[in-house]
């Protein structure tokens, strides 16, 4: 299988899964929260700062989305390590809150790597193309 072929694959389910936590956030977010390493529900009205993260979550997916359908692979790959820091910040987030320090690399930590990774195979993917400027050398007889 080419490398485009597993990219394009890798680069769909993971726009799949971004786009299912986006909107289990939105929809439920009391029933996604214990997911994701935090300690304990919001107080008050803090739930709607769990909605704000399915809606990032949600137009992250869509971002990797529409660039994967339109083959803007180059573009691709940049986004996607850009997009690499969001659950990274979500590793220092639950940290930060004492949350679980299992849930904080094995969910968020891996899901950043895995991110860059693709990020970082796209890359390579769109740079692998042949150099075709330079003439081929002579071959003169000895």
């Amino acid at each position: 299988m080419s490398l485009k072929k597993v990219n394009t694959v890798l680069a769909a389910v993971l726009t799949l899964f971004v786009l299912y936590l986006g909107l289990s956030f939105i929809l439920a977010p009391e029933m996604s929260t214990p997911g994701v390493g935090l300690p304990t529900w919001p107080d008050g009205d803090g739930g709607g700062l769990l909605v704000m993260k399915g809606i990032r979550e949600f137009s992250m997916g869509l971002v990797i989305a529409v660039l994967l359908v339109t083959g803007h692979r180059r573009a691709l790959g940049l986004v996607l390590l850009m997009e690499a820091v969001a659950p990274f910040g979500d590793v220092i987030n639950v940290l930060a809150h004492h949350g679980s320090v299992a849930a904080a690399f094995g969910i968020h930590g891996l899901t950043s790597a895995v991110i860059a990774i693709c990020g970082l195979l796209f890359l390579r993917e769109t740079s692998s193309r042949p150099d075709t400027s330079a003439p081929a050398p002579d071959a003169q007889p000895a």
